[in-house]
């Protein structure tokens, strides 16, 4: 890994730690609030880079790309991880089958985040071989050939962690995959909007971590059947 992957891992682990917090406790949630809100970026966000498509043209090349590393449309962040850390108590936690398509030599979405203990489906519908290989350092890791004839390829990760993942095949493609401890965590969409929903009344640390801009977070107030308003600023200083 070069240096700046290493960076970004380093700050990606320091964003989504196992806490040690008291067992959450999952159950029915009476009159349950919400967390709403915007992730904006502060000053003027830098130019998108375009990768340098070096293989497997014919099929990496046939649309056009750029380094999704950070994603800023009309001042708003795409793809921010937005997480309540300290709650202890509320909904249940639905682990399931989530998945992570690398059509076109894109990883898609590019964060894809889901409760620890979720089954990975990975998909290769290119015709090409792709190598999945993450960087985990909590779960175990894993480094899988996927043939043109391996359309799908399962991974589980029991425990919470965020793991960049990169293709050994093609060096633009890396992605990431963020294993949280409990069910309250959204991912900013392209207008850097985000929700959580049925939320107990109370009051709570929210966080967000952004894979180039790192993360901050802000104490929220959730009252019951409301809708709690938080925003946030990152900067790329």
């Amino acid at each position: 890994m070069n240096k700046l992957g290493s960076v970004i891992l380093s700050t990606a682990l320091l964003a989504l730690p196992v806490r040690g917090l008291a067992a959450y406790q999952a159950g029915d949630v009476k009159d349950g609030g919400s967390i709403s809100g915007t992730v904006k970026f502060k000053g003027t966000a830098p130019a998108p880079k375009k990768p340098d498509i070096s293989k497997d043209k014919e099929v990496c090349a046939k649309s056009p790309k750029t380094d999704p590393s950070l994603v800023v449309n009309n001042g708003n962040i795409a793809n921010a991880v937005i997480t309540i850390t300290d709650i202890q108590k509320g909904k249940k936690i639905e682990t399931k089958k989530v998945t992570l398509d690398q059509k076109g030599c894109e990883y898609h979405p590019h964060v894809l985040a889901f409760p620890a203990g979720s089954t990975v489906e990975i998909l290769n519908p290119d015709g090409i071989l792709h190598n999945i290989h993450s960087y985990s350092k909590v779960n175990s890791p894993f480094n899988q050939a996927q043939p043109k004839f391996k359309k799908t390829l399962d991974v589980k990760i029991d425990k919470p962690e965020a793991i960049e993942v990169k293709c050994d095949v093609h060096g633009w493609m890396h992605g990431w995959l963020i294993a949280t401890e409990n069910p309250y965590f959204a991912v900013t969409d392209n207008s850097g909007s985000f929700k959580l929903t049925d939320v107990p009344a109370g009051t709570y640390n929210v966080e967000v971590w952004q894979e180039k801009l790192g993360k901050t977070s802000q104490k929220v107030t959730v009252k019951p059947k409301d809708d709690a308003k938080v925003n946030f600023e990152l900067s790329g200083k």
